[in-house]
This record gives C-alpha cells, structure tokens and sequence, in this order.
C-alpha cells in the first residue's frame, strides 16, 4: 500500500495539492479525492456523512482522506475548499472542449487565470525575489531582452522606469540586443526575460552581459538552460493547460513579477522619489483630462 507524501497544512490550492496526492492515497481515499474532483461545488455544501455516500465509503475514510491532503479535519478541508473555489476551479477543470459555449469559455479562462496566479504565488522564490530587488535597487541602468510574448512583457517594464529610478531600455530585436549588451559593464543589470528558458539568443545575451561584469536576473516560466547563465532566476511558474491560452497566463504572471519589483524598487528609493513620481501620475492625469 502507497503512504501519502504529506501535503502542506496550509496554503496552496486544496484541489491542486488533492490533484497531485490522488495516486499516492489510498483506495478508498482516492475514491473520495475522485468525488471532491468531479464535483468540488458539491461537496462544499455536503456533510461528512452526504460525503461518505458519494463515494461510497465509510465517513472515517472521508475524515481521513481530508488529514491525508494536509487539513485538519473535515471543517478545515470545506473551508479551504471554499477558499479554492473562490480563486477559480483548478486547471483541470477548465480545459476548454469543442461543445463549450462563448459562456463557458468565459468561465474557463477565469477559473483557470485565477487558479494558475494563485500557484505562481505560492511557488515564486521570496528569497529569489528580494535578492533581485537589490540588485535593481543598486543599479546604474537597467535594460530588459525579450522576444515575441517575453518581448511584450520586456517593454511593459522599461516603460516602468520612472519607478525603477535609473535608465531603463528593452530590446525585442536581435541585433539590438547585441549591441546594447556589448554596451553594458559593472552596475549595470540586464534581465532576461522567457517563458521557455531556451531561447538560444538570449541565452548567448546573458553570457555577453556577464562577462562584461553586467549582473543578469531571469524572469522565467520555467527553468531552462537559460537560468544557468543568470546571477539571479525568478521562477512564475504557471499550470499547464491548453494551447489556446497558455502564453496569455504565462505572459500576466510575468507581468505582475514586473509590477512587484517596480513597486519594490520604487519603495526603497525613499519618500523623495515616490513624490517624484506621484507628481509624474499627476501631470499624466492632466494630459489625459481626467483631473
């Protein structure tokens, strides 16, 4: 018989962590973990005994099924259930099929935005994340490499400069990169940014710019050969799903790693630079009229 590894007694999804234990549980736990699974909204409103019918077991094997993916109980479960349900079914509830309507692609796309930030949350290095933010914070300038979706994600953070406090440059061209990167030296970061973590030029990008002193951070989606060649790696790890949508997500999660480090690097710069930038949204209000 299987032993459970031990799940996490607190965060994380309860469906993803119930998901990732259900081959090392029990028979009997499994045939519970299958009945949360197919219908996850049923049974936040069921008792441990209604439970217990629907998957035909005893109600001590649905208590233990709930200790065996980490709660404290039955209570427990149903309250982290609730909170699951409230950030988006898991990924594997919302694979899109070709019966699905516009509604329920609507539904899908969020449950499973919302479901694969919560992991990329849960999963992202605070230690990594810090580290880079010193870094940032002690650089002369700071040039962001990117191409195709990692392009886009690259010019969302150099149009953040003015929080970054330093000059700030993307390039999404290859030739670009090359001769931004031979222009780079000490105190100066270059971060590369990929989904993938091998795309070979950028990988060839990161070992010109170490090796003019440069410090290189990855922003990455998964690791790759790229993260090799970096000073500092930044995993958003997003869930695996469809095709059809996958970048999308991985793109947002990279994006909101952006909006932490501008905001943090902005925030350790002190008061005087935050009011610099608040006069900056304010004549920006101005322009737009909307003051």
């Amino acid at each position: 018989m299987k032993t459970p590894r031990e799940a996490p007694a607190t965060g994380g999804n309860v469906l993803e962590v119930a998901r990732a234990l259900r081959t090392s549980l029990r028979k009997s736990d499994r045939k519970v973990c299958d009945v949360v699974l197919a219908d996850p909204k049923r049974i936040l409103t069921a008792t441990v005994a209604e439970t217990a019918d629907l998957a035909e077991v005893s109600q001590p094997t649905v208590i233990r099924f709930c200790t065996s993916i980490g709660c404290e109980g039955f209570q427990d479960f149903k309250l982290r259930l609730a909170q699951a349900l409230a950030l988006g079914l898991p990924a594997t509830h919302s694979v899109i099929a070709d019966t699905d309507t516009p509604d329920d692609v609507a539904d899908k796309i969020f449950d499973y935005m919302m479901t694969s930030l919560d992991w990329a949350r849960h999963h992202l290095d605070k230690a990594a994340l810090s580290a880079a933010v010193d870094c940032l914070t002690a650089a002369k300038r700071i040039e962001f490499f990117g191409f195709g979706a990692s392009g886009i994600v690259a010019r969302d953070a150099q149009q953040k400069f003015p929080l970054f406090g330093v000059p700030c440059g993307a390039e999404i061209d290859s030739h670009q990169q090359v001769m931004v990167v031979s222009m780079l030296g000490p105190g100066d970061v270059a971060v590369m940014i990929s989904n993938t973590a091998a795309t070979l030029s950028l990988i060839d990008i990161a070992r010109r710019a170490r090796a003019r002193g440069a410090r290189v951070i990855g922003l990455v989606g998964m690791t790759g050969p790229l993260t090799a060649e970096c000073d500092i790696v930044l995993l958003a790890e997003t869930l695996e799903n469809t095709n059809i949508y996958t970048p999308t997500i991985s793109r947002i999660a990279a994006l909101t790693v952006v909006d932490i480090l501008s905001t943090s690097v902005a925030l350790r710069r002190g008061a005087a630079h935050m009011e610099d930038v608040q006069e900056m949204k304010q004549a920006l209000s101005e322009l737009r009229g909307t003051v």
